[in-house]
């Protein structure tokens, strides 16, 4: 559903336009109804449309809330998890916390991730990619399904 880098940038208020192909499909899905969380293993935010949020959350209230790595994981994305809505410009406002967290300046990077995005800082973004691309080099790091797929 959603591919591709899209590079933005975000208004004095921490407001963001979303790329004119998602929206017709965004506001027809979910009426413009987002939810971003963070990222808890790189400082960025992931961007979910409504329904794609809902099983997600239910998932994450299933774990044992006496397990304190699952407590530690509800904690963190439940807990940072906002509703934000698209207004009809395909504008959405970032709250501050989570612009905060992800270290969002003016210049970002929207990311299709499938059925979400991914919302990086452009620097940071810059920088992470190289090193995933370096680590790409040591075939050893891949794991035997990716060595087997052909693209």
């Amino acid at each position: 559903m959603f591919r591709g880098v899209h590079h933005i940038n975000l208004d004095a208020k921490g407001r963001m336009v979303v790329p004119t192909r998602y929206r017709q499909l965004l506001h027809e899905s979910n009426d413009g109804a987002l939810v971003v969380t963070i990222d808890t293993e790189e400082r960025c935010l992931l961007v979910y449309p409504l329904h794609e949020w809902e099983p997600i959350q239910a998932k994450l209230e299933a774990l044992p809330s006496f397990n304190p790595a699952a407590r530690r994981i509800q904690r963190l994305i439940i807990g940072h998890a906002t509703d934000v809505d698209m207004d009809t410009n395909g504008r959405m406002l970032l709250p501050g916390p989570l612009r905060e967290y992800a270290g969002l300046n003016k210049k970002v990077v929207l990311m299709g991730q499938g059925n979400k995005f991914e919302l990086w800082d452009e620097d940071h973004w810059n920088q992470c990619r190289q090193e995933y691309l370096d680590a790409m080099k040591d075939d050893a790091q891949m794991p035997d399904e990716l060595m087997n797929l052909s693209l």
